[in-house]
């Protein structure tokens, strides 16, 4: 069991995705984990799957993680607050404005209240879809307030450093702008592009590559939770969207008259900001660096791409990041493997070593 820093018990309200998982990652250390759910089912379900025990009379938990929809966290919180008054309570809500605006307009004890917000998260919900490790290396925002003194507050930056995420201070505000840029906007642009799948051929939809699954693996999230999402940051979130149609106006003109005077400088500067803005995108445990892609062709048969990964890790070469592509039917995938540039040559030569052909590498 290794060193924690919550000492518990640890009372988590809401026994889904995050909730469980949360539990599951207090449980490998020993805390002892109250779960709370309106639905006997998924809490019942979660007990099951080792992410706590049932609530029960005398409880008396330190810190309290509520892990419900947006539109009821305040409500929740605040009767939290009310049945455990030696308790700190947060919340993982992905806004964190109008949980703290309708807190404080009923009056709430927010002194014992912070809210946070792990950045982490899976297109499948539910305990059943629960993991201990979802929230390593991950950031977790911590958004205080004029209302709460850091003392107070201290068990929640316990709380993510024990589950092995990133805390990292912010306001509220900056805290949706932020995540409106990064999570908000990027759902419903992904929901848009897959949105035009629905009209396509099969034989189209056959051509589907590695690209067109990137841009689109968060469509397949819930309906019902977005709603709440976007509407609970909306000013920000449509203000990011229009300067979005902005530029996709100026491509859509550039592609309507192509031979037109700037029209390829147009396109070819889109593309050229989308390179500049990736490269910001940090890397594993936040590390804004880049690494060298290196594509090995495996077959498809079983096994294979487990002898893979195992000949990797004998090379004692740490992967940074792991995508694979495969089409239906073909007889082979494409794995790409990011590690540090260090390491490159040595690991496609070991592999060539090993028979495994190398279909490409970039950085």
């Amino acid at each position: 069991m290794s060193e924690r820093r919550l000492v518990g018990p640890v009372r988590i309200v809401g026994a889904g995705l995050l909730g469980s998982s949360i539990g599951l990652a207090l449980r490998q250390h020993g805390v002892d984990v109250i779960l709370a759910d309106v639905s006997p089912s998924s809490v019942t379900l979660a007990v099951d799957y080792g992410a706590g025990r049932l609530a029960a009379e005398g409880d008396n938990p330190d810190l309290i993680v509520v892990c419900v929809p947006p539109d009821v966290t305040a409500t929740i919180v605040a009767a939290e607050l009310a049945a455990y008054p030696n308790a700190l309570v947060t919340d993982v809500a992905s806004v964190k404005s109008a949980p703290l605006a309708e807190l404080r307009a009923l009056g709430a004890d927010i002194s014992r209240y912070i809210g946070s917000h792990p950045m982490a998260g899976r297109e499948r919900g539910g305990a059943a879809s629960a993991r201990a490790d979802l929230f390593v290396g991950r950031p977790w925002v911590i958004a205080g307030h004029d209302g709460i003194s850091y003392r107070r507050a201290a068990p929640v930056e316990d709380l993510a450093l024990d589950l092995g995420a990133l805390p990292i201070e912010m306001d509220v505000v900056e805290h949706d702008a932020s995540v409106a840029l990064v999570s908000h906007v990027p759902q419903v642009v992904a929901s848009l592009l897959a949105a035009r799948l629905q009209e396509a051929s099969d034989t189209a939809i056959g051509l589907a590559g590695q690209g067109l699954r990137d841009t689109t693996r968060i469509a397949s999230s819930a309906p019902e939770l977005w709603v709440q999402i976007l509407g609970a940051n909306a000013p920000r979130s449509a203000e990011i969207l229009a300067a979005f149609r902005t530029d996709l106006d100026r491509v859509i003109t550039a592609l309507e008259s192509p031979d037109a005077q700037g029209s390829r400088r147009a396109i070819a500067e889109t593309i050229a900001s989308g390179n500049a803005g990736v490269a910001r995108i940090p890397g594993k445990h936040g590390q804004a660096r880049h690494f060298a892609r290196i594509t090995v062709k495996v077959d498809d048969k079983p096994g294979e791409l487990a002898r893979l990964l195992t000949e990797i890790g004998e090379l004692g070469v740490n992967m940074e990041d792991l995508t694979l592509e495969h089409s239906p039917g073909a007889q082979i995938g494409l794995a790409e493997i990011a590690v540090v540039p260090e390491v490159e040559i040595t690991l496609i030569a070991e592999l060539e070593k090993r028979g495994w052909k190398i279909a490409g590498v970039t950085q």
